[in-house]
């Protein structure tokens, strides 16, 4: 008589089962690393990925996500748009202050600062010609075309008209600014002042409004304008500030009025961020002399050595170790 081999399919099921937990518990703690979500200015986006790069290096467990636009557009998608994220860092300290506290934020620290300047490309019009003294007399030209970033949407965009602004005042040329935006079409008004840079280098702009350090880092030709109206040092804020422009409020059919100061960047952290932990970590990180700051020093943009914030008790409501990173200064 033969013997059938009986088979007891609801174990074999099982073992796999066992077989596969086994697998996936030793697989998930190498593949499921903790996020930080930034959001930020594009003028950031190089020296960004480069910390991004070093704090993942010695925060293996740890990934960084970031996403790039203009200042005001990036906190407007947390107020408004409600969109997750753990830290924001902004172009204008003020985007932070106005938009995100304290609703959605309870502090801004100060970290670095820029300059505002007009960029080129050997393959601009006029380039062997424009300099400081002429640049008003070029973007003038009707074979010539310039461009800025949104300002409703960008701080460096409202930024590139109060330069233009201080420029009719310093130079004493009533009626310069009128005739030199009556020069710049609306097509040449993008987003974010980093998509003006591939307008430049392919030669669809002949000049653009960026940063310094924007500049510096896609290895731009630039403009370098007097202190009187680059917005890059703070002794200047009184002349500054007679620059204003208007631009679109959080509420549909409101406007908010920008008045000049020098370039302040500012970095938080959101109320609700969903990687708090981690976030605290980024921002050590970030603010530390050998760190973050050191990066963006690398890369054309002075950092505050120490970070800055408005009072002692900013600094003291600070979590992790980030109250010894910054100073009390206005």
């Amino acid at each position: 008589m033969r013997k059938h081999l009986v088979f007891d399919h609801s174990k074999l099921v099982m073992g796999i089962i066992s077989v596969l937990i086994l697998l996936a518990a030793a697989i998930l703690p190498a593949t499921a690393a903790e996020q930080v979500i930034i959001f930020h200015a594009g003028s950031l986006t190089v020296p960004l990925a480069e910390i991004e790069k070093r704090f993942e290096a010695v925060n293996p467990g740890i990934d960084v996500l970031r996403e790039a636009g203009g200042s005001t557009k990036m906190a407007r998608l947390i107020s408004e748009v409600k969109k997750p994220a753990d830290i924001m860092a902004s172009a204008d300290y003020k985007v932070i202050d106005k938009t995100l506290i304290p609703e959605y934020a309870d502090w801004n620290i100060r970290f670095a600062t820029n300059q505002m300047v007009l960029c080129y490309t050997p393959q601009s019009r006029h380039a062997a010609e424009v300099n400081a003294n002429n640049w008003t007399d070029i973007l003038a030209r009707k074979d010539v075309a310039w461009g800025h970033s949104d300002p409703n949407l960008d701080p460096a965009g409202y930024r590139s008209l109060m330069v233009i602004q201080l420029a009719e005042k310093f130079y004493k040329k009533p009626g310069l600014y009128d005739r030199l935006i009556a020069n710049r079409p609306e097509k040449n008004i993008r987003p974010k002042s980093v998509e003006l840079v591939s307008l430049l280098k392919t030669g669809n702009m002949d000049y653009a409004w960026e940063y310094l350090s924007v500049a510096v880092q896609h290895d731009l030709k630039y403009v370098k304008l007097d202190d009187h109206i680059n917005l890059g040092n703070y002794q200047f804020d009184d002349f500054y500030k007679q620059a204003a422009v208007e631009v679109t409020g959080e509420k549909p059919g409101s406007a908010i009025t920008r008045t000049g100061q020098s370039i302040t960047y500012g970095i938080t952290l959101i109320k609700d961020a969903p990687h708090r932990s981690a976030a605290v970590k980024f921002l050590e990180f970030m603010l530390t002399p050998d760190g973050g700051l050191k990066v963006l020093e690398e890369m054309g943009q002075p950092p505050f050595v120490p970070a800055r914030v408005s009072s002692m008790q900013v600094k003291e409501s600070l979590p992790g170790s980030l109250p010894k990173l910054v100073e009390v200064k206005n």
